[in-house]
């Protein structure tokens, strides 16, 4: 049975680079692609960002197996150490990774880890 995690990661990024585009990245990573039909095929997900400037912070709520954890934290880090992602619009966003961890999942998560971890649309 599916269970919800919590990764979160620090970036440096320029000021005016879009806050979403490592989530994209994330996304890809995981499923395949950015526009694909629930379920998620390995972990269902979802990725928050907040900037401060030309840091952004990223916090990633997903369901896996617990035996695919480490799996799935591995994928996030690689697509956030990649740096850049291509958007379907052509655009090439760049960051730098300054953090990776392990999180633990906060109350105000409750409601969405519950439906990841069902594997709903979220």
């Amino acid at each position: 049975m599916r269970e919800a995690f919590v990764h979160t990661a620090v970036l440096h990024m320029i000021v005016g680079a879009d806050e979403r585009v490592p989530g994209a990245a994330i996304t890809t990573a995981l499923c395949g692609d950015l526009e694909h039909e629930p379920p998620c095929p390995v972990s269902a997900h979802h990725t928050a960002s907040t900037r401060n400037g030309d840091t952004v912070r990223l916090r990633v709520l997903f369901a896996a197996e617990p035996a695919d954890e480490a799996r799935v934290r591995a994928d996030i880090d690689a697509a956030l150490v990649a740096g850049e992602w291509l958007g379907p619009d052509g655009v090439v966003t760049h960051w730098r990774l300054l953090d990776s961890s392990p999180a633990e999942i906060a109350g105000s998560d409750a409601e969405r880890a519950e439906r990841l971890r069902r594997d709903r649309k979220v």
